[in-house]
């Protein structure tokens, strides 16, 4: 029987000794991600260019152990979370941007560019990548592109599937090949947009080719300050239905705020019941027409007040408050929860009240920042873990804010992934002959069941059983693989 330590070895002979980590004290880096979620791996490979990538899958084939992908590991669904252990295959050092093609617009990168970088690197031409995540200053593209990531500037330029043109993937059976390429329509099935989303269950992205856009001539912020959550969330709809399509359209409660100010001091009200950050983006005249009927929209729906940033510097204050928001939670308590559910924009009043409810209900606090203008709902439960059966009451009351959002005629997942933490919900919105369909997808791509397992669909038994696996382990001995 193989052991640990014979698979270190074969991916030491794919890859310098330095970049396969398998002691356990630096393993446990690699054991979660931005969830509560934890498995430690049996070890963890970090090559440096695609075939390399290839070669390390067809090692894990050989020896017959689960494969999980990993990015910056800032996911928030459990995505990158080695499940049933195997091995981690992270991409971190593949960081180059290869191409800035002006003339088409587009720019070529590997997986471990950093998302902002590249709106950074295109900016000396007039150009910038759309789809902003919260996390875009550590998270990277090749997670962007697994997860389908999208961001508070996604509200009218969509998330990250409409921004890549094509993907050199490394398949789950350890083939390299192309899905699109660097013109928007390509011939055929669209492979590349499964593949995008897909949540490292058909590949790992090894190059990516995203569309570039001219930076707006006109940019203008503005601040709604609400007495109430319900007078925030009907403005959402107000705006909308006014026949305006903000470039964003952002969303917190008194709870954020109140973190924010602490930790960040960017100028938030924090007496008020919540705001709207609205930001509208294009040519000047067009700008000027919907900030007047933004104001009108906002003032007619019980804003108290309407501020606008005076300049960059203003504008970057209140950005950074709305992007800062979930880690300036740390200031409330030790430990947050944060969930990702979709509700049409009808329904947030209703919904909004419902959270409210679920958080009386399990005498836990919850503070909520989210992307209003699509119905993007991000609650926090914030919590601490150290208190007895604290995280089962949380991840119980996640689950009734998921039902909420399903009974809204809503959506499990708008950005970050169904991953682990959600795919026990599937079937609330999927029928077996739909989730039947989509494991067959997996197939022609070689996934086999061990490619990023328990992820996306409901499965049997051996995933949501990570303690008792940890403690299988430790009764087998340090060199064993299960």
């Amino acid at each position: 029987m193989a052991t640990r330590r014979d698979l270190v070895a074969a991916l030491q002979r794919v890859v310098e000794r330095d970049y396969v980590i398998y002691r356990q004290e630096d393993l446990r880096v690699y054991e979660y991600d931005g969830t509560i979620d934890k498995s430690t791996p049996h070890a963890v490979v970090l090559p440096g260019n695609a075939e390399e990538v290839a070669a390390c899958v067809r090692v894990c084939r050989e020896f017959g152990v689960p494969v999980t992908p990993r990015g910056a590991g800032t996911g928030l669904s459990g995505g990158a979370v080695p499940a049933e252990r195997g091995v981690v295959i992270g991409t971190s050092r593949m960081r180059r941007i290869l191409e800035i093609d002006t003339e088409n617009r587009l720019a070529v990168v590997e997986p471990g560019v950093v998302n902002i970088q590249v709106s950074e690197a295109a900016a000396r031409h007039g150009l910038f990548y759309a789809p902003d995540p919260s996390s875009q200053r550590a998270c990277t593209i090749g997670g962007n592109v697994a997860e389908n990531a999208g961001g508070p500037h996604c509200l009218s330029l969509g998330v990250t599937t409409n921004h890549v043109l094509g993907v050199q993937v490394v398949t789950a059976s350890g083939e390299l090949v192309w899905l699109g390429g660097r013109v928007p329509d390509a011939l055929g099935y669209d492979l590349r947009g499964a593949f995008i989303g897909s949540e490292g269950t058909l590949g790992i992205a090894t190059q990516v080719v995203v569309r570039l856009l001219p930076v707006p001539s006109t940019v203008r912020t503005m601040l709604a300050i609400f007495e109430r959550i319900e007078d925030a969330s009907r403005t959402v709809s107000a705006v909308i239905g006014a026949g305006i399509v903000p470039a964003a359209l952002e969303m917190m409660d008194q709870t954020t705020m109140q973190a924010v100010e602490a930790g960040l001091a960017c100028g938030y009200p924090p007496d008020a019941g919540a705001v709207l950050l609205v930001e509208l983006d294009g040519p000047e005249a067009m700008v000027e027409r919907d900030a007047g009927q933004a104001r009108e929209a906002c003032r007619g729906n019980g804003a108290r007040e309407v501020r606008e940033a005076s300049d960059a510097r203003e504008r970057e204050l209140l950005w950074r408050g709305r992007k800062g928001a979930i880690g300036a939670l740390g200031q409330l308590a030790p430990n947050y929860y944060i969930l990702d559910g979709v509700v049409p924009r009808s329904k947030l009043v209703e919904t909004m009240i419902r959270v409210g409810e679920i958080s009386q209900e399990y005498g836990l606090a919850v503070a909520n920042v989210f992307h209003a203008g699509d119905g993007n709902l991000h609650p926090c439960i914030l919590f601490d873990e150290r208190e007895p059966g604290a995280t089962t009451r949380v991840l119980e009351a996640g689950a009734a804010v998921m039902r909420a959002c399903v009974d809204a005629g809503g959506a499990l997942t708008g950005e970050h992934g169904v991953g682990f933490e959600k795919q026990r919900f599937m079937s609330w919105v999927y029928s077996d002959a739909d989730l039947e369909n989509m494991r067959l997808l997996r197939e022609p791509f070689g996934n086999d069941g061990r490619f990023n397992p328990c992820k996306m669909l409901p499965t049997g038994t051996g995933c949501g059983e990570m303690a008792h696996q940890e403690h299988a382990m430790k009764a087998a001995g340090p060199e064993a693989y299960v």
